[in-house]
C-alpha cells in the first residue's frame, strides 16, 4: 500500500510531498471494578500525506494534508491526492524551503514486550489501595508499540519504533446521603508503577474529600497553590510564547535575550526542550518536519534564549536549526514544599476546567475541590472560580525545588501563585 502511494505521488503535480505511515501493535483491556469484561489485540496501520503545490509561478506555496484509506485502490488514491493537490492551490502561503535529510542522534528507545507490559499494568491496578467507600469502578488500559516511518520528496526517509499507553479511569466515591465519580485520562510510554498508582490513589482522596466539601469562601485576592496536572496549563504560556508561529503572527511579546517581565520578585522560569525523558511517550529523534530533535534551553531565568516551532515559521524568521518541542521541562525553584505551603492560601486539586490564555495570560478555572488552610485549620471546599493575569501573576510566581513528571513534562511538583482572585459561593 505504501508503495502505491508513493508511486501515485512520484507521478502526480505536486511539487512536494510528505507520507507518514505508522503500525501500531498493541493490546486493551477493559474492567469493570477488576472483572475483565473485554480484551482484545490489534494492529492497524494509518497513512498520511501530505502535499505542497506552487503557486503563481512559485510567489506562493499551498499545502493540504489527509489520510488514505489503506483499502484503497490506485484509482482511488490517484483521485484522493488529486484532491488534495487541489486544496493545496488554493492556498497561498510565503514560499519556504522543506527539511533536507539530516541525520539525528539516535535514541535508544526501550520497547518492552507487549505481554509482559501488559502483565505489569494489570498488576499495578490490583494493587491500587481501596475501601468500601473509595473505590475503582472501571478502567480501561491500552498499551501500543508504534512504529512510524516517514519519507519525503526531498530525501528524508527515517523509522522510528516507540511505546506509548493510555488509560482511562473511573474513580467512586460515596457516604450515607452521596455518590460521585471522578473521570482521569493517564497517557505516558510503557507502565510506571509508582506514578499509576500515586495518581489514582490521589484521585480516590479527593473523591473522599469531595463529598465532604464546604463553599469556597469569597477570598477575593490571595495565594493560590497548583499541584496537580492542572499547573502544566501555567507553563504551558511559556512554551507556546516561544513559539515561532506565536512569534511571527505577533501573539507573543517574548524578545530573545530581553526578560519576559520586569520587577519579578518570585522564581524565575527556566525552560528545556529535551530530546529524552524517562517514560514519555514522546521521545522522538525527529519531529513531524523531520528536522532533528535535541536538547536545548528556550528561557533561562525568565529570559529566552531560543524560539522552536514548526518548520514554515521557523524558516519565516530565518532559523534553519529550529525544531517542534515534544518533550520539556520547567526547572525546579528556590521553595521547598513546607515553605510553599504556609500561611493562608487555597490549593486547588480538581477543576471542573482550567486554561491560561496564551495570547493574554488571562487565567480561569471553576473551583471543584480545593483545600482552603487558614492557620492550622484545612477545609475541603468546592464550587466558584479562579481568575487572573499571569502576566502579573509571574512577578510573584514560588515554584518548589522537586519537581513531577507527567508523560513528555517535567515541572514543579507545587507552584503558588500569590495574587490569584477567588470568586467563591459562601
Amino acid at each position: 500500500m505504501l508503495e502505491t502511494v508513493l508511486d501515485v505521488l512520484k507521478n502526480s503535480a505536486a511539487d512536494d510531498y510528505e507520507v507518514t505511515q505508522s503500525v501500531t501493535t498493541g493490546w486493551e483491556f477493559y474492567f469493570i471494578r477488576h472483572d475483565l469484561d473485554q480484551n482484545r489485540a490489534k494492529k492497524v496501520e494509518h497513512i498520511r500525506v501530505k502535499v505542497y503545490k506552487k503557486v503563481d509561478d512559485g510567489q506562493f506555496l499551498g499545502f493540504a494534508s489527509g489520510e488514505v484509506p489503506v483499502d484503497s485502490s490506485e484509482e482511488e488514491i490517484k483521485k484522493y491526492i488529486d484532491g488534495l493537490i487541489y486544496q493545496a492551490s488554493l492556498v497561498k502561503n510565503r514560499p519556504y524551503e522543506l527539511c533536507a535529510p539530516k541525520d539525528a542522534e539516535a535514541i535508544d528507545v526501550s520497547v518492552p514486550d507487549a505481554k509482559e507490559e501488559a502483565a505489569r499494568f494489570l498488576k499495578t491496578f490490583a494493587s491500587v489501595e481501596e475501601t468500601e467507600s473509595e473505590y475503582l469502578n472501571s478502567y480501561e488500559i491500552f498499551y501500543n508499540i508504534t512504529r512510524r516511518r516517514f519519507i519525503t520528496s526531498r530525501g528524508i526517509d527515517i523509522t522510528e519504533v516507540y511505546p506509548s499507553s493510555a488509560l482511562d479511569v473511573v474513580v467512586n466515591a460515596k457516604n450515607e446521603e452521596h455518590e460521585i465519580e471522578l473521570y482521569r485520562y493517564y497517557t505516558l510510554g510503557s507502565c510506571d508503577e509508582e506514578y499509576i498508582r500515586r495518581e489514582i490513589e490521589d484521585t480516590l482522596r479527593y473523591g473522599r474529600d469531595r463529598l465532604v466539601t464546604k463553599p469556597t469562601p469569597k477570598l477575593g485576592e490571595c495565594p493560590v497553590l497548583f499541584s496537580t496536572d492542572a499547573a502544566i496549563e501555567i507553563y504551558n504560556y511559556f512554551l507556546d510564547n516561544l513559539d515561532t508561529a506565536y512569534v511571527y503572527r505577533k501573539m507573543s511579546s517574548f524578545e530573545l535575550g530581553k526578560p519576559i517581565s520586569e520587577d519579578i520578585r518570585g522564581d524565575k522560569v527556566t525552560l528545556e526542550a529535551r530530546r529524552v525523558l524517562p517514560n514519555s511517550s514522546e521521545n522522538f529523534a525527529y519531529d513531524r518536519d523531520g528536522a532533528p530533535i535535541r536538547d536545548l534551553v528556550l528561557m533561562k531565568d525568565s529570559i529566552p534564549e531560543a524560539y522552536w516551532g514548526s518548520r514554515m515559521f521557523s524558516q519565516y524568521m530565518g532559523l534553519e536549526d529550529s525544531f517542534s518541542v515534544s518533550n520539556w521541562v520547567i526547572s525546579g525553584g528556590t521553595k521547598s514544599e513546607e515553605e510553599l505551603r504556609s500561611g493562608t492560601y487555597l490549593e486547588i486539586v480538581e477543576f471542573s476546567d482550567f486554561q491560561v490564555d496564551s495570547i493574554t495570560g488571562d487565567i480561569f478555572g471553576e473551583i471543584r475541590l480545593a483545600y482552603y488552610h487558614d492557620g492550622d485549620i484545612i477545609t475541603p471546599v468546592s464550587g466558584g472560580s479562579v481568575s487572573g493575569d499571569l502576566k502579573e501573576a509571574l512577578k510573584e510566581m514560588y515554584m518548589s525545588v522537586n519537581t513531577r513528571h507527567f508523560n513528555n513534562v517535567e515541572i514543579p511538583s507545587v507552584t503558588r501563585l500569590e495574587k490569584v482572585t477567588v470568586t467563591g459561593i459562601e
